[in-house]
């Protein structure tokens, strides 16, 4: 019987950051969060809009694309800039993108980081696949105020 190599088990790496409803859609089932950088589509959060909540984003549900991503089922996905590369024990490396205002954490293999020619500096899209939201509900005012339209704020 062939001896299978021992895998190493991936390291639990999460980004946190606190967000706020600003959307719900019941026809899909998904609320929108709106945070610092951008916004999230999660699944359908029982909690009023302009509620703050927070987020924990694992860095296994993160995926990394060169350009942006267009036909893929992920509907979260940032552009950013790779701040950091740290290899791990082996296959896993750590990657970390600057969002703006948030730093997100990325686990890859080793692999994919040579394929891609992953590097400090380069200009990326995260894609997020899933997020948790935590049961302990943030105050609105700790969260983002999404910058409205200028349109929006003229009267008829």
């Amino acid at each position: 019987m062939r001896q299978r190599p021992p895998q190493s088990k991936p390291p639990s790496l999460v980004t946190m950051l606190d967000a706020r409803i600003i959307r719900h859609d019941t026809a899909y089932g998904l609320s929108t969060l709106f945070f610092g950088d951008g916004e999230l589509r999660v699944p359908l959060i029982a909690a009023p809009i302009d509620s703050g909540v927070r987020v924990t984003i694992d860095a296994r549900d993160v995926s990394i694309a060169l350009s942006r991503p267009m036909d893929v089922s992920i509907t979260n996905r940032i552009p950013g800039a790779i701040v950091t590369i740290e290899p791990l024990a082996p296959p896993y490396v750590r990657v970390v993108f600057d969002l703006g205002s948030t730093s997100l954490e990325a686990l890859v293999t080793t692999e994919s980081v040579e394929r891609l020619g992953l590097e400090a500096g380069l200009r990326a899209w995260a894609m997020i696949k899933t997020v948790a939201i935590g049961k302990v509900s943030i105050a609105a005012a700790a969260t983002p105020q999404p910058r409205r339209w200028r349109a929006l704020d003229i009267p008829d």
